[in-house]
């Protein structure tokens, strides 16, 4: 099966992409590119890692941040526990003393996965272990037409072996480079580019019509809704808000006040017995059912303003902070949109 990875690295040598963290053998900054990568466009994910290098070269300099700065600066990514997680093992591989140089303890560091330390050990340190993302397992799958679902232990197992035999020890980081782009380029996921395919004459897919059928994953994912109302409280130039916990969504990120499967009949102008102080108070509706997706679930968000020149009552989490500084406050992208429908 070599001639699988020579053709692989003929075909990168000629149309690998140029991206600014290969011009380096940095291991912080190859780090850094394939945490900010997942889940993340590439012509996106660039101008943060460009952003995040110029403002933090070196992983000692990202340590001796605050969680709030990355939070601030990662804001818009999604998937914030990803920059939580960065951060952390910064402060690790700091205390560790240098950046660890095999995967088996690249892969100790908080956040990071055996693909995440497969692209570190074999890219910045040339060992030669396979990575396995969702491009290999549309590449492999595809040629050498694998049914078995890449979401199940057994298809975990099966595509992570066949990576690594098709491996050449010698030219890791170029090959697993290779594949990568192979599938981002060449074999992607709708319209494959099978008519210039160099590996057409082998491809299992494609000889037997089933190149939009593999690779193959089972469907356990159940999207569940929830219901949100977020009222921003303007109170002579300031605001209130409050810092997500642990345990849900946007863990550590800053958010108006927040209603959820509570109740919200002091926002009926209407005289409520309930939460009295509120309930005399003008809310005006900016945006009913704010639509927000999430990899497993949907918000649907009402959203309020108050202007009110009392301060109300308010659980003791929430600080109140002058309208200007909000740019300060790491905040969820669906918060962003929010607040762009002030005045």
């Amino acid at each position: 099966m070599c001639y699988v990875s020579d053709i692989l690295l003929q075909w990168f040598r000629e149309n690998g992409r140029e991206l600014p963290w290969r011009e380096t053998n940095d291991p912080y900054a190859i780090w850094l590119s394939e945490v900010i990568l997942q889940q993340t466009r590439i012509e996106q994910g660039c101008d943060y890692w460009l952003r995040f290098m110029r403002r933090w070269p070196t992983v000692e300099a990202l340590a001796a941040a605050t969680e709030d700065e990355v939070l601030r600066e990662w804001q818009g990514l999604g998937y914030y526990s990803r920059a939580r997680n960065l951060h952390f093992a910064a402060r690790q591989i700091v205390e560790r003393g240098c950046f660890p140089d095999t995967f088996l303890e690249i892969r100790k560091l908080k956040g990071v996965g055996d693909y995440t330390a497969a692209a570190i050990a074999s890219i910045a340190f040339g060992e030669p272990v396979a990575v396995v993302d969702g491009n290999v397992y549309r590449v492999l799958s595809r040629h050498f037409g694998i049914d078995t679902p890449i979401n199940t232990t057994e298809g975990k197992k099966t595509f992570a072996a066949l990576a690594q035999s098709l491996l050449p020890p010698k030219e890791a980081s170029a090959y697993n480079q290779a594949i990568m782009d192979f599938g981002a380029i060449q074999c992607t996921p709708r319209n494959p580019r099978c008519v210039l395919c160099p590996l057409q004459e082998t491809c299992d897919a494609l000889h037997s019509g089933r190149i939009a059928k593999l690779p193959v994953k089972q469907k356990k994912l159940k999207i569940r809704e929830r219901h949100l109302t977020y009222i921003y409280i303007r109170c002579k130039g300031k605001t209130a808000i409050h810092r997500r916990g642990a345990g849900d969504i946007w863990q550590g990120l800053w958010e108006p006040y927040l209603i959820e499967n509570g109740d919200t009949s002091f926002l009926n102008p209407r005289p409520s017995t309930h939460n009295s102080q509120l309930s005399t108070l003008n809310f005006q509706l900016r945006k009913k059912a704010m639509r927000h997706v999430l990899t497993h679930q949907v918000l649907l968000s009402d959203f309020y303003l108050l202007e009110t020149d009392k301060r109300p009552p308010l659980p003791d989490d929430y600080i109140w902070v002058n309208e200007a500084d909000l740019d300060s406050y790491a905040k969820p992208r669906l918060i962003e949109r929010m607040l762009e429908l002030l005045s």
